[in-house]
């Protein structure tokens, strides 16, 4: 009875550091898709001005694909 016990809280022990670690990787790639969504954003919105500078009616972004 002493040995089972033994492993379930090894298997537990085991189990809480794979979800502390998983936990860990899940904050990253949010922290890491919410500054490249903004780095998205921004690298838009400059290109969107260099077009309307360089004399463009529609930003390129704005416009529709040749094949529809």
């Amino acid at each position: 009875m002493d040995d089972r016990l033994t492993r379930a809280e090894e298997q537990i022990a085991h189990l809480t550091r794979i979800v502390e670690d998983l936990s860990d990787v899940t904050s990253a790639q949010a922290r890491d898709l919410a500054r490249l969504t903004r780095l998205v954003s921004l690298l838009m919105e400059r290109e969107a001005e260099r077009e309307m500078q360089a004399g463009g009616t529609i930003p390129l972004a704005d416009q529709k694909p040749p094949h529809y």
